[in-house]
């Protein structure tokens, strides 16, 4: 059985702008402890700091990039990604750290193993929230933005902020392509993962503060919008279509609901959804999940949900109009309106987790 040991098989990423003498200490500890892959990215540092860069490339075990100007830690991540993957064949995976010291070691180290091992798993260095010392702004990004997580997404995580990350070779590629240039590329690798169909391990880390996380970038309002943006596109979608599918429903129910007898709930929601539920796919397809994969299989996908979701719809509406003896058209369309809302979450889920999910479009395409 072939073994591998993450100091000699994968390469270590670390991202600096204006470094300072803790970036030299992180820089030799990686090195003391056997990593013989380091890629350091100068992210458009100044004069006076490219000394430190200067130290980095001396080292034979270290290769250093320069963006002339500061363009992002995501950025800088995609950067080397991609030069590990053209560069460095002979690498299983990467690990992301941090300059700052917040990183030690044999966590470090900890992580990489643990990438070997599990092979087609993301490694995520997370910290302890619950002792002692925490800052109180990291305490609470870190609260907020795991609640919304797992919400939003379905992500059970307990560090959404953590910057120690190993990743398989394999993603690289993937992960090269995702979108954000900044810090919100952290964030949004974890978002796309789910939808690849990437699975994650955490590995417990040592929780390292110094001068209260001052440097932290963490913003509350930025970052929770950042996670909750695509269900509030979600609603947007929706709203816009339900306001097409109540309209028309409304209209049917009034003009020919004598003519469909018992049949009216039925028949006016079947001809409201089908006006309404191209515009709908259309819409989370390009804008809410932007799906760029196979828009054959989302569409056949998104109506497998969207046909008995019609109809579970339009039983209950029967059901509880009968059970009103309601023959008011206004009346149904209430009812329609509070069962479909009901309906929301669940289809957001299923849309969320299948109809748009890239997992397996790679191999498909």
């Amino acid at each position: 059985m072939e073994e591998f040991k993450c100091q000699s098989d994968t390469a270590i990423i670390l991202p600096s702008l204006n470094p300072d003498d803790k970036f030299i200490k992180v820089l030799e500890g990686i090195v003391e402890s056997g990593f013989q892959h380091i890629v350091v990215v100068d992210d458009g540092s100044d004069a006076d700091r490219q000394t430190y860069f200067e130290r980095a490339a001396a080292l034979p075990q270290c290769v250093v990039l320069h963006h002339e100007v500061n363009k992002g830690k995501g950025r800088a991540l995609k950067d080397a990604f991609m030069y590990v993957d053209e560069h460095m064949p002979e690498v299983q995976g990467v690990i992301t750290i941090d300059g700052d010291g917040q990183h030690l070691t044999k966590d470090i180290i900890a992580c990489g193993d643990l990438m070997l091992k599990e092979k087609d798993k993301v490694v995520l260095g997370c910290r302890d929230f619950d002792q002692p010392g925490v800052p109180p702004k990291s305490l609470a990004g870190n609260k907020t933005t795991s609640r919304m997580f797992r919400i939003c997404y379905g992500i059970k995580l307990s560090d959404t902020q953590t910057g120690l990350r190993a990743i398989p070779r394999k993603y690289l590629k993937s992960f090269s392509n995702i979108e954000g240039e900044r810090f919100e590329y952290e964030t949004n690798m974890l978002l796309q993962m789910k939808r690849m169909g990437i699975e994650f391990v955490e590995q417990p880390i040592e929780t390292v503060y110094e001068d209260e996380n001052a440097g932290t970038h963490f913003d509350p309002v930025k970052d929770t919008w950042r996670i909750f943006k695509i269900m509030f596109k979600f609603l947007l979608s929706s709203a816009g279509s339900t306001l097409i599918d109540l309209g028309i429903f409304y209209l049917v129910m009034r003009i020919f609901g004598g003519c469909f007898g018992k049949f009216a709930e039925l028949g006016s929601t079947v001809i409201a959804r089908i006006c309404s539920s191209f515009a709908n796919f259309n819409a989370n397809n390009s804008i809410v999940f932007a799906n760029k994969s196979n828009y054959k299989r989302a569409m056949f996908r998104y109506y497998c949900l969207c046909i008995p979701q019609m109809f579970v719809s339009a039983g209950l509406v029967t059901f509880f109009n009968n059970l009103c003896q309601n023959s008011a058209a206004i009346i149904a369309t209430l009812i329609k309106f509070a069962v479909d809302t009901c309906l929301f979450f669940i289809s957001y889920h299923i849309q969320r987790e299948w109809v748009f999910s890239q997992k397996g479009c790679e191999e498909e395409n």
